[in-house]
């Protein structure tokens, strides 16, 4: 009726304008008893008014009259009245463009301020209308968003709230998309709203957001979901129930943005049930309820309580939803509401821990492909629920990684490949995984049922790739891809069968592999292939088995078998997993009806074939295998006597060809085999196969003669006793023929069957065979295969025939061939050799000195042969026979011993810990070989032999090596009587590495104890070393002593450290200049050391070090310096090194330098100490060679003229000085006719003084004048009676000193002495009869030289006027002594 008057008013309205208007605002203004009924009149009179409008032109004045009328009947509390008016006015407000902000500042008004819900309601949609004909603009033109977002804060006007926000609704329905920027402004203002306390402005919150959402676009759904999942995440319970309800009202979206936003709004609200606050809970529940209000799919509708009871509760509800989902028969297709609230259950399901759970809720996911009717609808949720179904491919129990295969296979069958790019490479590299076989499995599982989906022609791109990872390097890759086979011929069906040919080599490839995880995916898929295609495909795989039977990798022949006896019980109809225990080998579980199954479909000539090959098997030489092969026969053979008895012919062939094949295990098995046969049939085989086997070895064909023999061990270890010995006359010449074949794998295994005819025949065998083969040693032609089989019967036989061998090989002389046989016998006799190393190795060592060249290596090589097959009980022996051989008296035998007792120390594997310190000590001390060979083979042996010790066990052996070095210097000592002492070993280059580390290593890590061991070692090691062997190794150890004596060790250590260092410096010269600045600190600091061994010891080193310096001023003056400020035994110690300096190095002083030493050791002449004084005088004695002649006629000067009066230790002290100035100056001192008298003049005073010390000083003084003056006969008569004065003095220590210095003088010129004899004889007479035994054997020694009784007879007589008969008979005897320690100044350190 309503478009009929509408139609009317278009067409006659214009004309009848004034008819027409006063009839409508009769109606309008009419009241009725039933008001509800008669909105619907003025619902249609509104319209008829808004069409008459249309006829008016924009500038008469009815319009503005109409726009009245129609804004008055906005007040009719009618929704369809106020839609109506609504729409009625944007077409009037082209004539209202002036009046425009009024008009909107009135239903603003209106709108927030009315008491009555109708009237501000109409307002509401007035405002819309209006806007919608005043254009979008209007709305910030005339403020109207700002109006009513002031009214929406408006926290004292409920009404105001509520009228704003039915202004929003009213809006965003009338201006739709239009209005779609504004929705983002609103939002933060319906949020808070959602939250009011009235209940009428949250109604109204409600509404508009239903009508914002409904109007929403596409790119509208973006730019306000993530405004409202922020609110979700606000700490204000307020904020996140107005999201969740907000997000709740998304529901009501069109279809396409629908099913855009859900897969963002059901998990959200999901998570929001848990919320804290139960407001927010309600919402959340409310808005899923709303989501679930606008599902279509009746099925799903009527499971809405249900899974929003899942969704809120997944821990208790989701199995059960799980379970009425699968129950349910879908008839309607699945819409994108349905799949919003499954999906989070499905979800849920997948992260279950229970296996049934996740089998449930992948099965869904299957078939959800199939079910929904749009598939982008379908697509949001993958990215949630594929990782989830991945997990569960992958899980541990197999049922349910199969129904996630297949899920996979139906998501990608149903939505296409291009929806899973990702998919097959996440497959293939998880086939890869090294994390374990589950992981592998699964994959494998799940793409075999995507490769069934995505079609043949995919997997025939993918087969290549997948064959060749079958053969992958890593174990993990291979397990994968062999696994997928397992798989493919469920998924792709018949198709499979097509690709065996390629497939089945992969497979049998895996069987044989190193890795069991390996193999065993290989045999399961081999299996299922098996199980899949035997009845279909037998011609195919029968012979791909059977060649693996026969295999040389056991893994694949015990694969084979089994899949074999898989393809025979499936043939037979047979399970096969029948379990047979006890019994004998041939009770079976068979019956005739399986035999006569496989003859049906096998043939009978085939299946004689395969239980020929199965019965050979089961004599396999891997246990794993025979298992196998003896449970396959014993399954499918009901009568195994018979059976063996028709396949008689076709196993004979079988056993010889395999007796001739190339492997040498399936040669093995063949033999093993036939034996088993000869335990089986005995007397009744025999007779036929030993004459075959023994024309066998006629064959040209090695392979086949190798055969035979084994085929003869096993006959022969299966057969009895007495059975053989009637073919003895057969075998044995078949043995000893086969035993010098030219073929060295016939004679090999001629060996076993001389091992297995020993046992029954003894020691005929031996007797028979052995002879012949040593006279087949004679010839040349012969000898090499005659010596190889005699190499292999002793490799199984080595004590019974060992005897009858060695005495002819070693029968001297010696040949080069027998030298090589004796190498070649002893690789095979092993330890066998033991008892017999006192027969073999003295001829080979022996033989190793010859000049023969053809001979020696050979020799050589068969004595390391020799002592590298000795095992620990035959060590002693071993050890002995060396020992004995380096201590013969012929060169080349002990060179040769030497050298092979470097060699096995190098090499065996013996723990020879007991016999180092003996061979060592012996190596150390044929170092002083007289010939220079041995010596160096000893010293090559001995670095064999310190290389075996463990480095942390060398210092162990420093008693060892010092104790042989020692030994070794007595005896060279004994050899040279006089000259260097060196040993030979220690002057070869590199000399001191075999031992050197010995010391080291003591020296570095050892205790205090060895470590003071290891340094004095190393010091008697150098002192017998040459200058130049040392050379290399100067530096090498300089640099670990010193850095030892750096820290903190006992005085012990240092000291031997401090020798051991001087005697290096004596030695190495100017290879020791890059340690001068470090060893002349360590020397200084140890001058300054609490121990006195130490403190000499650092002076002597000292002294000797700057002999190497050019430069020792310096030095000096710190030695001095130190002088000053020291005492004790710390001065002694600077006074030696001083001393030591001016010994060597004294010449390199310059004199100013000269003179303050002189000054400084004039002042300590008259210390106290007798040690300082001493070594103050001589220091000045050495001291005044450097000096010029000034300061050394000043010094002779100072010390000759010091006055009685003065204290006795400065006349003992001048007096020593006076002493040692002779010593080193006396030429330059006689030269000076002042100085001579001068000199004269002291000693003769001294000589008288009252203290004893001075007068013995005077007598060495007096004794060393005359030695250089002897002849002058002014000095003799002058001080030749002093002489005789001192000889007969009181003090028994002068007259001995006396009777050193006149020995001294007797030795230089006892010609000129001759004369004074009457002088002098008689007080050596009184002393010979002395008290003192020290005077009386300084006598002999004085006598002996005065009277010259070592010329015997006339002077002997001569003599006897002084002294007795006897006496002078006595010293005649006795050897000249040679007493130069009398004359020393104590050049040596004093430990």
């Amino acid at each position: 009726m309503v478009e009929a008057g509408v139609a009317i008013i278009d067409k006659q309205g214009k004309d009848n304008v004034g008819l027409l208007l006063p009839i409508f605002e009769n109606y309008l203004d009419k009241k009725s008893a039933d008001e509800e009924r008669y909105d619907l009149v003025r619902e249609g009179v509104v319209i008829f008014l808004g069409a008459l409008a249309k006829h008016l032109s924009k500038d008469d004045p009815k319009v503005s009259l109409i726009l009245e009328r129609l804004l008055e009947v906005l007040n009719t509390p009618s929704e369809s009245v106020q839609r109506a008016v609504s729409s009625c006015l944007p077409p009037l407000m082209a004539s209202q463009q002036d009046n425009a902000q009024a008009l909107v500042t009135k239903l603003l008004e209106r709108l927030m301020k009315s008491d009555k819900y109708g009237e501000r309601r109409g307002a509401a949609f007035g405002l819309a209308g209006v806007v919608k004909g005043l254009g979008l603009s209007s709305l910030k033109k005339y403020g109207i968003m700002e109006a009513l977002k002031a009214g929406v804060e408006d926290k004292n006007s409920a009404r105001a709230r509520e009228g704003a926000l039915g202004g929003f609704e009213c809006l965003c329905e009338k201006l739709g998309r239009v209005f779609e920027p504004y929705v983002i402004q609103i939002l933060p203002v319906l949020l808070v709203c959602f939250s009011d306390q009235v209940i009428a402005v949250r109604e109204a919150a409600e509404a508009a957001a239903r009508a914002i959402m409904a109007q929403l676009s596409g790119q509208g759904v973006k730019l306000v979901l993530p405004a409202l999942m922020k609110g979700l995440e606000d700490k204000a319970w307020r904020t996140k129930q107005g999201s969740v309800q907000l997000l709740g009202a998304m529901a009501f979206c069109a279809p396409t943005q629908l099913s855009q936003c859900l897969p963002t709004i059901v998990p959200k609200l999901s998570e929001v049930l848990t919320d804290t606050h139960p407001k927010v809970q309600s919402a959340a529940q409310t808005s899923l309820q709303q989501v679930g209000s606008v599902i279509r799919n009746p099925e799903i509708a009527a499971l809405v309580p249900t899974l929003l009871v899942g969704i809120a509760d997944p821990n208790e509800h989701t199995k059960s939803c799980l379970e009425l989902l699968l129950q349910t028969t879908f008839v309607n297709s699945v819409d994108a509401p349905s799949l919003a609230l499954l999906v989070p259950i499905v979800h849920r399901g997948l992260r279950e821990r229970s296996a049934e759970t996740k089998k449930k809720a992948a099965q869904i996911v299957g078939n959800m492909s199939s079910l929904v009717t749009e598939h982008k609808d379908m697509l949001p949720y993958l990215s949630l629920l594929l990782p989830e179904v991945k997990k569960v491919l992958v899980d541990p129990i197999p049922e349910v990684r199969t129904v996630a295969a297949r899920a996979l296979g139906s998501l990608i069958r149903g939505m296409g490949e291009e929806n899973f790019q990702d998919l097959v490479p996440w497959l293939l590299e998880t086939l890869k995984s090294e994390n374990s076989s589950v992981e592998r499995s699964g994959a494998a599982q799940g793409l075999s049922e995507v490769l069934a989906a995505l079609g043949t022609e995919y997997f025939e791109a993918l087969l290549p790739d997948i064959i060749q990872n079958c053969s992958h390097q890593r174990a993990a890759v291979r397990d994968g891809y062999l696994t997928l086979f397992k798989y493919l011929p469920s998924a792709l069906g018949p198709t499979f069968q097509s690709y065996l040919q390629r497939v089945l080599p992969a497979i049998l490839d895996g069987l044989a592999d190193e890795n069991e995880s390996v193999r065993d995916a290989a045999l399961s898929s081999a299996r299922v292939l098996v199980e899949h295609y035997a009845t279909t495909s037998l011609p195919l795989l029968l012979p791909a088995v059977e060649e693996g039977i026969f295999n040389d990798n056991w893994r694949i022949r015990q694969s084979s078998v089994e899949l074999l006896g898989d393809l025979l019980f499936k043939v037979a109809g047979t399970s096969g997993k029948v379990v047979l225990e006890g019994g004998s080998d041939d009770e079976g579980a068979s019956t005739e009806a399986h035999g006569r199954a496989i003859v049906e479909i096998l043939g009978k000539e085939r299946r004689n074939e395969v239980l020929a090959a199965v019965y050979m098997v089961r004599s396999d030489v891997s246990l794993t295998v025979r298992q196998a092969a003896l449970h396959v026969w014993k399954t499918i053979v009901a009568n195994t006597p018979k059976t063996l008895k028709e396949i008689m012919p076709v196993l004979m062939s079988t056993l010889i060809s395999s007796l001739a094949s190339t492997s040498s295990e399936r040669r093995q098995v063949a033999g093993r085999s036939l034996g088993e046969l000869v335990r089986k049939l005995g007397d009744r085989v025999l007779p036929s196969i030993i004459p075959i086997l023994s024309k066998g070895l006629e064959d040209p064909i090695g392979s086949t003669r190798q055969g035979v023999c084994i085929g003869l061990s096993e006959v022969m270890a299966s057969a009895g006793k007495q059975q053989l010995l009637a073919y003895m006359t057969d075998l044995i010449p078949t043995i000893r023929t086969a035993l010098c074949d030219s073929a060295a794998e016939v004679r090999e295994a001629a060996g076993l069957a001389f091992s297995t005819l020993f046992k029954s025949a003894g020691l005929q065998a031996v007797d028979e065979i052995v002879p012949a083969l040593l006279h087949a040693l004679e010839d040349d032609t012969t000898s090499a295969t005659a010596l190889d089989g005699l190499k292999q019967i002793l490799s199984v036989r080595t004590a019974a025939v060992l005897p009858h061998i060695l005495p002819k090989l070693v029968r001297p002389p010696l040949t080069a061939f027998n030298a090589h046989a004796l190498a070649a016998l002893a690789e095979v006799a092993g330890a066998g050799l033991n008892t017999h190393l006192s027969t073999v190795l003295p001829s080979l060592i022996s033989a190793m000195g010859e000049n023969d060249e053809n001979l020696a290596p050979l020799a050589r090589k068969a004595a390391e042969t020799v002592v590298m097959a000795v095992d620990f009980e035959g060590l002693d022996s071993l050890i002995g026979e060396l020992v004995k051989g380096m201590g013969d008296p012929q060169a080349p035998v002990r060179r040769s011993s030497a050298y092979l007792c470097g060699f096995f120390f190098k090499n065996t594997k013996l723990d020879l810990e007991e016999e180092v310190p003996n061979i060592m000590t012996m190596l150390i001390v044929m170092l002083t070989d007289n010939d220079d060979l041995t010596v160096k083979a000893a010293w090559e042996a001995l670095g064999c032999v310190t290389g075996t010790v463990p480095k942390e066990n060398l210092p162990s052996y420093i008693k060892v090596v010092r104790d042989a070095v020692s030994t070794g210097r007595d005896r060279e000592r004994r050899k040279r009587k006089g000259g260097s002492l060196t040993l030979p070993g220690f002057c070869l280059p590199k000399a001191l590495q075999p031992v050197l580390q010995v010391f080291l290593q003591g020296l570095m890590s050892g205790s205090a104890e060895l470590r003071e061991q290891a340094a004095e070692g190393l010091g008697e090691l150098i002192d017998v070393t040459s200058e130049a062997a040392l050379k290399p190794f100067v530096v090498p150890i300089t640099g670990p002593l010193i850095r030892i004596i750096g820290d903190r060790f006992p005085w012990q250590v240092k000291s031997a450290i401090l020798a051991t260092l001087g005697i290096i410096i004596s030695k190495g010269g100017i290879a020791l200049k890059p340690f001068l600045p470090q060893l002349q600190t360590t020397f200084i600091k140890c001058l300054q050391d609490n121990t006195r061994a130490v403190r000499a010891r650092a002076a002597w080193a000292l002294g000797k070090l700057t002999s190497l310096s050019a430069r020792v001023d310096p030095l000096v003056g710190d030695l001095l310096a130190g002088l000053q400020v020291s005492e004790g035994g710390v001065r002694e110690a600077m006074l030696t090194a001083l001393k030591g300096v001016m010994r060597y190095a004294g010449k390199n002083v310059s004199q100013p330098v000269l003179e303050r030493v002189v000054a400084a050791l004039e002042e300590l002449l008259p210390s106290d100490e007798d040690e300082v004084r001493g070594l103050s005088a001589r220091t000045l004695g050495i001291v005044s060679q450097h000096l010029g002649d000034a300061e050394l006629g000043r010094l002779v000067d100072s010390v000759a003229t010091t006055s009685s009066a003065s204290s006795w230790a400065l006349r003992h002290g001048t007096i020593l000085t006076l002493a040692s100035v002779l010593r080193h100056s006396i030429s330059r001192v006689t030269d000076s006719p002042a100085l001579l008298s001068t000199v004269v003049g002291a000693i003769k005073t001294r000589a008288k003084d009252d203290k004893v010390p001075v007068r013995e000083a005077a007598a060495k003084a007096l004794g060393r004048f005359l030695v250089f003056r002897v002849k002058d006969a002014s000095s003799r008569s002058e001080l030749l009676p002093v002489l005789v004065a001192l000889l007969r003095d009181d003090s028994s220590d002068v007259r001995r000193k006396a009777l050193s210095a006149l020995k001294s003088v007797s030795k230089a010129n006892a010609e000129v002495l001759s004369s004074y004899q009457a002088t002098l004889g008689p007080a050596v007479g009184d002393c010979l009869k002395d008290s003192n035994s020290p005077v009386r054997l300084a006598a002999e020694r004085c006598a002996a030289h005065l009277f010259q009784l070592a010329k015997g007879g006339d002077n002997v007589q001569a003599a006897q006027k002084y002294i007795t008969g006897l006496d002078a008979r006595r010293i005649s005897k006795q050897p000249e002594f040679s007493d130069a320690s009398d004359d020393s100044e104590g050049d040596t350190p004093q430990a």
